[in-house]
């Protein structure tokens, strides 16, 4: 993997613009985790989105694409290449287009949620 500390917060950095409306859960230089203030039927907050280090990959997880999978109607080829699952996104280099067009996706995550009320 090409030096997961570098993709690793490249994927932070996309994450942090939220994180003062949120509930930092986690924050380690190998993760960093977000939650919303709602919380649901399970008397559990919402999860929003987190980055990881993992032995082969960096992932970024992005729950608004599970609540709202029409958001994933219009992502590129490479990017859904990268996903595993139904909200995980996984990286060993950092490309600057996937990672720009990953941003858009949360910001349209985060204006989703907060149509909801889930913030």
């Amino acid at each position: 993997m090409n030096n997961p500390e570098k993709i690793f917060n490249y994927l932070k950095e996309i994450l942090v613009p939220f994180s003062c409306e949120m509930v930092v859960v986690t924050d380690r230089p190998d993760n960093f985790y977000l939650n919303t203030h709602h919380v649901m039927k399970n008397k559990k907050p919402m999860y929003f989105a987190s980055v990881k280090i993992n032995k082969r990959y960096v992932s970024f997880h992005l729950m608004p694409v599970y609540v709202f999978p029409e958001l994933l109607e219009g992502i590129s080829s490479e990017l859904k290449k990268r996903m595993q699952g139904k909200s995980c996104f996984n990286f060993k280099t950092p490309e600057t287009k996937l990672l720009k067009e990953l941003k858009e996706l949360t910001h349209a995550g985060y204006e989703k949620y907060q149509e909801a009320n889930y913030l």
